[in-house]
């Protein structure tokens, strides 16, 4: 093999791996725009939705992790490369926690509802901070899939 398969290869890889931490994030923020749909309009199905969704978010997590692990334990990088690895490694556990989050909130919408307690509640403040994360989360990922890190700072 040439040299210039192997890098070509190991940039795939980066692609590749980069490509699923979108489609995380992509899917965290389908989550929390849903769970706060559900809590604005106290909608059981989109709750469930939510709910159900969380184990696949964990699955990526895991999948990504090993993928970066095995890149590391393959292509050996260095600098650049391995930061962007760990940069990702931690990225996707953040991720994680904010489809917890959102996982959180859909569940506390469904008590709510059974506890009849939906009509008594003012959730003006928690949707736009559910805007505000949205907002950020966006940039980020933005950020994220253009490599820029000026962006990111000023997130």
């Amino acid at each position: 093999m040439s040299d210039k398969h192997l890098s070509s290869q190991f940039d795939a890889d980066l692609n590749l791996v980069s490509s699923k931490v979108l489609e995380m994030g992509g899917l965290v923020e389908s989550q929390i725009v849903n769970a706060m749909i559900a809590l604005n309009n106290f909608d059981l199905d989109v709750a469930e939705q939510v709910i159900a969704a969380e184990d696949r978010l964990n699955q990526m997590e895991v999948e990504i992790d090993e993928e970066c692990s095995n890149i590391i334990a393959r292509r050996q990088p260095a600098a650049r490369d391995l930061r962007l690895l760990i940069a990702i490694s931690k990225t996707i556990t953040n991720l994680e926690r904010a489809g917890d989050e959102a996982e959180k909130i859909a569940k506390r919408t469904k008590r709510l509802m059974e506890d009849g307690a939906s009509r008594s509640i003012n959730i003006a403040e928690i949707k736009l901070s559910g805007e505000m994360a949205v907002s950020i989360l966006r940039r980020a990922l933005d950020a994220f899939a253009r490599l820029d890190t000026v962006a990111a700072a000023q997130i």
